[in-house]
């Protein structure tokens, strides 16, 4: 018999050790642990220790996400609440991006709208968009996050420092894609926003802020 012959025998007769109880204490391996030879009982709880461990760690990593899923969430509701309390039409987009910055930490937030209702083509957040721009908002099915390549809704961010990373939110009426402008959020950080970076939570962001703000675009 070889030892692929032995490992079948065992394997088709699983109680083996039970009638042979003697031969577990005789059984000895190699510790990668202890770097020792070690019984056969003691590399199984080798074993089941470091499972216990893989667990530990895998609850550790899960309890840390929680905390901050429920701080992100709690953002979130307070960055809502000062959306609904907001009186003034007009002041949307201001109170909007200023209040991404506080309550997010974010260094840069701002945003462009297209087709708003004739009363406030006046403002900054009807200011004039190339084409190029609106046709890149509309192409988005979920947003845009990475190195800033130039982009030109890049240079909507008044900073005297270059904006390094940016994320481009479409925002659209109606969950449509009818598209009716850009939310941008720049970073002087490189690694803030990234191209394999999650979008759920931003995407949370875009909604809301589609919703607060379709009260500005002509009908």
């Amino acid at each position: 018999m070889n030892s692929n012959d032995i490992a079948d025998y065992l394997h088709q007769h699983p109680y083996f050790f039970e009638e042979h109880a003697e031969l577990l204490a005789q059984i000895k391996l190699t510790s990668p642990v202890m770097g020792r030879t070690i019984s056969l009982q003691e590399r199984q709880m080798e074993i089941v220790r470091e499972k216990l461990k893989a667990l530990e760690l895998r609850l550790s990593d899960l309890t840390r996400l929680a905390h901050e899923n429920q701080a992100i969430t709690q953002k979130f509701q307070q960055w809502a609440r000062e959306l609904l309390l907001a009186r003034n039409d007009v002041d949307l987009p201001f109170l909007l991006s200023k209040h991404l910055q506080d309550i997010f930490n974010l260094p840069h937030a701002t945003l462009r709208l297209w087709n708003v209702a004739p009363q406030f083509k006046h403002t900054w957040f009807a200011a004039d968009t190339t084409e190029d721009v609106q046709l890149f908002a509309k192409g988005l099915s979920t947003p845009f996050c990475g190195k800033n390549q130039d982009f030109e809704a890049a240079k909507w961010i008044d900073s005297e420092r270059t904006v390094e990373s940016i994320a481009m939110l479409p925002l659209s009426l109606n969950g449509s894609h009818t598209c009716f402008g850009l939310l941008v959020l720049g970073s002087d950080d490189v690694s803030r926003f990234t191209k394999d970076m999650a979008t759920d939570f931003l995407s949370k962001i875009a909604d809301t802020s589609s919703a607060a703000l379709a009260c500005l675009i002509e009908d």
